[in-house]
């Protein structure tokens, strides 16, 4: 009895958790798709004593500042619970954001009244979807989500198990180069974006998205030593959907 309780203990934490990456993954994701619309400046400078070394100034959507946590999660649940599971965060992240997208559309078409403190064109501007821009978020979103977790998983089998940060980065890295790519060649072909612009806006995106996976390797470590520990498991285990549904 003891031991089925324990079993039975195991199996709540391990769902728990999973489903606490599941939220904090979709959570990110839709943020991304509502702020969008939005572009900030930020200027990134190396100085030595009085002499500029190297200064770069990036201009960026703000939906570009969670959509990092979205593969730190993916790799988390890639490491903890595979592949099978980490594809069905991504797919279910899809499936949120496309209901989203239809909720916003209905309530752009709701009528407004005479004493709405938001009018139709207010938020139109802030909350309007883009036809091309989602489209080519959700296709690059797609590509480069499932390319992540299966150059993660081939990192892992070839270093069998090791390096931690070496699957990490270069699962992230590559695939943020593709959702980079993506996103801004869809756009250009759509005629969103003037094709001059492209080199600056994959450049600006991907060595912004490129930094913050580097960033975020000491998180994955911590989450990979922090839930291995909780759950009780060796160094290259993973739980099975089978095993933590059973």
């Amino acid at each position: 009895m003891s031991d089925t309780n324990s079993s039975n203990r195991a199996l709540v934490i391990q769902e728990r958790v999973f489903l606490t990456c599941a939220a904090i993954f979709i959570a990110s994701l839709v943020a991304c798709n509502l702020i969008f619309q939005k572009f900030f400046h930020w200027t990134l400078s190396v100085r030595l004593f009085d002499w500029t070394l190297f200064s770069y100034t990036f201009e960026l959507s703000v939906g570009i500042l969670p959509y990092p946590i979205t593969f730190l999660v993916t790799d988390i649940v890639s490491e903890i619970y595979g592949k099978r599971r980490a594809d069905q965060i991504v797919v279910s992240g899809f499936i949120a954001s496309f209901f989203v997208m239809l909720i916003v559309l209905l309530a752009q078409a709701a009528p407004q009244t005479s004493w709405s403190p938001v009018s139709n064109e207010e938020f139109s501007k802030v909350f309007g979807l883009y036809g091309p821009a989602v489209f080519a978020s959700m296709t690059a979103y797609l590509l480069a989500q499932f390319i992540d977790i299966r150059v993660f998983h081939f990192w892992k089998r070839l270093t069998q198990g090791r390096h931690l940060w070496l699957r990490n980065n270069g699962s992230t890295i590559f695939s943020q180069l593709i959702d980079t790519l993506t996103v801004i060649l869809i756009l250009c072909i759509a005629g969103v974006i003037e094709w001059e612009r492209m080199p600056d806006l994959v450049l600006s995106g991907f060595i912004f998205k490129m930094g913050i996976a580097i960033l975020d390797t000491p998180f994955f470590y911590l989450a990979n030593w922090g839930l291995r520990e909780l759950m009780h498991l060796g160094p290259l285990e993973e739980i099975s959907a089978q095993k933590s549904l059973a």
